[in-house]
């Protein structure tokens, strides 16, 4: 059997990391330097696969003997609307209160590409979110307490954020959080790793 390759996940982000972490493989992070702007006509599901395969290939000449895990995320509302990173309190405002009452679409782009053959294999997860309908005080309360401006969405699942929703829908919630571990698995299998002969007994 052949041995399993380095992965290597193309992200900053610290919750991804966290949640990479619970596969108990071993791997480490690198950030990539792609143009994340959306192309002219790009829909949400569009972006994120591109931009997950993009992040994952720009690390190949750094990694020429890895597997590398990339990952994006946009949100919709049920209109097409794309939703990004609001940057700042009065933008974040705003996004909350378009989100209020409505279903919001996560997209979650992921890719695995094999820097030994070149190949790489992507796909767009989907999760559905059911806001409450919001205040403008509960909103504002929310973003004075979390200050999430740089989440897709204006709000931390993994934090308070939960108490704007009332109900969640999705194949799997850590696709909410930025990185769908049921489809990792399979695009992980599919590419040769057995993640459990690779757990340590205690």
């Amino acid at each position: 059997m052949e041995p399993t390759p380095p992965l290597v996940l193309a992200s900053s982000s610290p919750w991804r990391r966290a949640l990479l972490e619970r596969l108990g493989l071993p791997f480490e992070c690198a950030s990539p330097d792609i143009d994340e702007t959306p192309l002219p006509g790009e829909t949400g599901p569009e972006l994120v696969e591109r931009l997950a395969r993009a992040k994952a290939m720009a690390l190949s000449a750094s990694f020429p003997a890895h597997l590398i895990i990339g990952s994006d995320q946009v949100a919709t509302l049920d209109d097409g609307t794309i939703l990004g990173k609001p940057g700042n309190h009065e933008n974040a405002c705003e996004q909350l209160a378009r989100c209020s009452g409505r279903i919001v679409t996560f997209h979650t782009g992921l890719a695995l590409h094999d820097t030994r053959s070149g190949r790489t294999e992507s796909i767009c997860e989907p999760f559905y979110v059911h806001f409450r309908t919001l205040t403008g005080e509960e909103i504002d309360q929310y973003l004075q307490a979390e200050q999430p401006y740089q989440c897709a969405g204006s709000f931390q699942m993994e934090g308070l954020g939960i108490v704007l929703f009332d109900r969640l829908e999705g194949r799997d919630p850590n696709t909410l959080v930025g990185l769908p571990l049921m489809a990792l698995t399979d695009l992980l299998k599919a590419s040769g790793v057995n993640i459990l002969a690779h757990q340590r007994r205690s």
